[in-house]
């Protein structure tokens, strides 16, 4: 494959994209319509947030199929009823099959809404916080071994976000976060959709 990097590959389309996109239509989607994309809406920031919380041991894949799922549990990502739920919500979460269900990542997506009701009691936004932390941006991953998944970056926004009560924040969630969120662009050099999370 002539002029593409190492890890960029053609989809069903023949546009050159990162190869890890092109394992179903949800990746595709996702890969070509937000991932990297800049976002400042604190519903959208919270939504991807608790999304790559749970991913946490799991396929990202897993995620998207049950994302609608997720939406519906969990209000539609309206922080402040998510804030308000008590240990009935907990036991609905728990059983209900359109999501994860993992107590700890329930309890901390409700945990994680408090927290964004704290900052906003503090005259901060859930972006203004996350965006303190995106780097320069820098030359485009000329492949996938250079990927990282922890940076200084998202050590330091994992250590910020628990210092305000966040939980299941850990420093390769904090970095994926930065990835969906277009804090950094890691689409890889020769994807065709680089550009357009620039």
């Amino acid at each position: 494959m002539a002029g593409h990097s190492p890890g960029v590959e053609p989809g069903p389309d023949g546009r050159a994209r990162c190869w890890w996109c092109l394992g179903g239509p949800e990746y595709l989607a996702y890969h070509d319509e937000e991932w990297g994309r800049p976002s400042r809406d604190d519903t959208h920031l919270f939504e991807l947030l608790t999304l790559e919380a749970f991913q946490s041991g799991l396929s990202w894949l897993t995620i998207l199929r049950k994302r609608e799922g997720f939406r519906t549990a969990f209000a539609g990502w309206h922080v402040e009823r998510i804030a308000a739920y008590g240990d009935h919500d907990v036991e609905r979460l728990l059983g209900d099959p359109g999501i994860v269900r993992h107590r700890g990542k329930v309890g901390a997506t409700i945990a994680n809404a408090r927290a964004v009701g704290a900052l906003a009691g503090e005259g901060l936004t859930l972006a203004e916080l996350l965006w303190r932390f995106a780097p320069e941006p820098g030359p485009a991953p000329a492949g996938r071994s250079e990927l990282p998944s922890v940076t200084p970056e998202s050590k330091a926004m994992s250590k910020e976000l628990k210092s305000h009560g966040f939980r299941f924040v850990g420093p390769t969630v904090a970095y994926s976060l930065m990835q969906a969120a277009g804090l950094v662009n890691d689409h890889l050099a020769g994807c065709e959709f680089r550009g357009q999370a620039a």
